[in-house]
């Protein structure tokens, strides 16, 4: 058993692997349950549409949202399955919080890593899986999305929001690497979200296993 959460920014392939990891979990016999933030709830769906589509929320409100969701998630979904000996698959979770609405938008991190630890009961995962993407990229992919209408408030951020996102990230892998106990400490594994889905599918399945 084990609470598996993939982060990374807007097109950097997440909902594509949490995915391939489900069927490979499925295939090998394990209990495994797949969610994602915010959602996996009605009220996390519910508070989704509203942070995916709606312009002009100031940033302190969105973090509450993003927490609100994630609370309800946490004891309505991730924390009754782990107890059931079931996996947990989640697409994105506490350091979204921090790469996002702390180094994107600026809110205070000291503060944030309280919040999430509130809203998260104090749930670590036992594996974080960031698939980085150059800010670049992650611009270009969501350019398309805005082409095909599938882009979102996130999608409006100009390129150095995805920049200061990825810096985000790799400061909560760095915090990691250094032992600074002051923000969740889970494992990460960091791939480049450039490679073949496939190449990603096998090397994310090979560092999964182990754990359960």
């Amino acid at each position: 058993m084990a609470f598996i959460v993939f982060e990374g920014g807007d097109g950097a392939g997440k909902s594509t692997q949490a995915r391939a990891l489900l069927r490979q979990m499925q295939r090998s016999g394990y209990p495994v349950l797949l969610t994602r933030e915010p959602g996996g709830t009605p009220l996390g769906e519910t508070l989704r549409r509203s942070l995916k589509n709606r312009q002009g929320t100031t940033p302190l409100s969105e973090l509450f949202l993003f927490l609100a969701a994630r609370a309800q998630l946490v004891q309505q979904v991730i924390q009754p399955a782990l107890q059931q000996q079931t996996s947990v698959i989640c697409d994105r979770f506490t350091a979204s919080t921090v790469a996002y609405q702390g180094y994107g938008r600026g809110l205070d991190l000291l503060a944030i890593d309280q919040l999430n630890l509130i809203a998260s009961s104090g749930l670590s995962p036992d594996l974080n899986i960031l698939l980085d993407l150059p800010p670049q990229s992650v611009f270009d992919r969501k350019m398309v999305g805005k082409v095909t209408g599938q882009g979102d408030t996130f999608d409006a951020a100009p390129e150095d929001f995805h920049q200061r996102v990825r810096e985000g990230y790799l400061a909560q892998v760095s915090s990691e690497d250094s032992g600074d106990a002051s923000r969740n400490t889970s494992p990460w594994l960091v791939l480049d979200a450039t490679r073949p889905r496939r190449e990603l599918a096998l090397e994310i399945w090979q560092r999964v296993r182990p754990l359960l």
